[in-house]
């Protein structure tokens, strides 16, 4: 059994203690629980300790997961009883942080809250026509493959001119609310090995930030279980980690 309690606390503090160590607010970064591969009943044990992000990678298991859950919450007998309560428990909010496929789009639109991997332009205006028909505004963040790894998704980092104009047109679509940069790292046998690659992110948003200065790109999500440490000692906002909270996968 996952002792789910011990590893967010676990968690929580190294978080914190990285945040310190580098004169940063630990309030200023996000926590999301990946929860891929793991069951309903696993999210649910971790909203209940006071987890509100979670991450998905693929659209068909999300879409079997996320319904479930949220019909759980809504079948809770607390909730009859304060609307205070209802409002904790459902204030739950879902990331996309997976490679999102063209022809996956509508579905997603309509299941996540936030899609951290947007990495094409045409993937971005198909994101926007789903989230116009569905009446909403999703806010993204541009994928960046820093590595330049064939295996891996993303904008590639320069020319910088060909990332900034994509960004400009990004901004243009309508029902899209870009507000930051997503990476990520290679496997590296250390985690400083890593630093670079996060660096080298923080670094392209401080530029997108002078290129756009009417936008505050305030998100930086990087690190994962083995890093995460390390990318939130060079500006990580938002870290996305699974396997410290839920355990090993399956």
């Amino acid at each position: 059994m996952v002792d789910l309690e011990h590893n967010l606390d676990s968690v929580q503090q190294r978080i914190a203690d990285a945040a310190t160590r580098v004169r940063r607010d630990p309030r200023e970064i996000t926590l999301v629980a990946v929860s891929k591969t793991f069951p309903a009943e696993l999210v649910l044990a971790a909203r209940a300790l006071g987890v509100l992000h979670f991450g998905e990678n693929r659209v068909e298991e999300a879409a079997k997961k996320i319904p479930l859950v949220r019909e759980q919450l809504s079948n809770d007998p607390t909730l009859q009883r304060s609307n205070d309560l209802m409002t904790q428990r459902f204030n739950m909010t879902w990331h996309m942080v997976g490679h999102l496929q063209h022809r996956k789009v509508k579905d997603a639109a309509a299941l996540f809250d936030f899609v951290q991997s947007v990495d094409s332009i045409a993937l971005a205006r198909r994101l926007s026509d789903r989230a116009a028909a569905l009446g909403k505004t999703m806010p993204i963040l541009l994928e960046v493959n820093v590595s330049g790894e064939a295996s891996k998704y993303g904008f590639a980092p320069a020319p910088r001119d060909a990332f900034f104009a994509a960004a400009r047109e990004i901004m243009t679509l309508p029902n899209l609310d870009p507000q930051g940069l997503m990476t990520i790292a290679p496997i590296v046998a250390q985690a400083e090995d890593a630093r670079p690659f996060f660096r080298a992110l923080r670094e392209l948003r401080d530029e997108l930030r002078g290129q756009f200065p009417d936008r505050p790109w305030k998100h930086l999500s990087m690190g994962m279980t083995d890093d995460f440490q390390v990318a939130i000692a060079e500006g990580a906002t938002i870290v996305r980690i699974g396997r410290a909270i839920f355990g090993e996968r399956k």
